[in-house]
């Protein structure tokens, strides 16, 4: 991965683990905590693709398997996140802009219901039945819809300091959306995160239409 990517995602999943581990772990919410470092991994994947996104995985899961108070056998969580974070990469748009709010959403959901399926099963196989316990129908219930009220306020964010880390042209026409615009989005149903575009289009236009006045004032002729 190129040097900005790698400092940039670095900075992003070491921010996202200690206000995962800092503040959503000790709200005591009922069922699953919210995932953070889920929802950084698949903003990242988004923009950068799917080699990128299981290797941000891998390291955003690694970091966490080791990171206090760790309950669980090393690696585990870090195989969820490689496998999240490139399936995440695969809908990574053509053009690098999602025009709908709704396949991302739809994504989220797939993605923490699939991480805790993930994480269980792989827990099953080195011999440890906690999920049982706590009953996995409440984790997948509480984990989709946290991470789907989080989603539109982490997501969207990750993604636009993704494509700016990256000189991407996308960057510069939603500069002018801030975190509510762009939260905005993804909660309206069908506008995803055209608000920025459509801005820009705007002042296209009112720029030219200055100029034609311009130029008549000038004398020169337009056809």
């Amino acid at each position: 991965m190129r040097f900005n990517r790698m400092l940039l995602s670095t900075t992003l999943v070491v921010v996202a683990l200690v206000v995962q581990v800092t503040v959503l772990a000790r709200l005591q919410l009922p069922g699953a905590v919210p995932d953070l470092m889920l929802l950084t991994v698949l903003g990242l994947a988004f923009v950068y693709g799917p080699m990128s996104g299981a290797l941000i995985g891998f390291g955003a899961g690694l970091l966490a398997d080791f990171a206090p108070p760790a309950d669980h056998a090393a690696g585990r969580y870090a195989l969820v996140l490689c496998v999240i974070g490139y399936l995440a990469g695969l809908a990574k748009p053509e053009n690098g802009q999602i025009r709908s709010a709704t396949a991302p959403m739809v994504a989220v959901v797939v993605a923490a219901i699939g991480s805790t399926l993930l994480y269980a099963g792989v827990g099953a196989l080195v011999g440890d039945t906690a999920a049982r316990h706590v009953g996995i129908v409440n984790l997948l219930l509480t984990s989709a819809l946290y991470d789907l009220l989080l989603a539109p306020f982490v997501v969207p964010v990750v993604m636009a300091l993704a494509r700016r880390a990256e000189n991407d042209p996308l960057a510069d026409s939603q500069s002018g959306t801030n975190g509510a615009d762009v939260a905005s989005g993804w909660l309206a149903s069908g506008t995803g995160l055209r608000i920025g575009s459509q801005r820009a289009g705007l002042r296209v236009n009112a720029a030219r239409s200055r100029a034609a006045r311009a130029g008549r004032i000038k004398g020169v002729k337009r056809l």
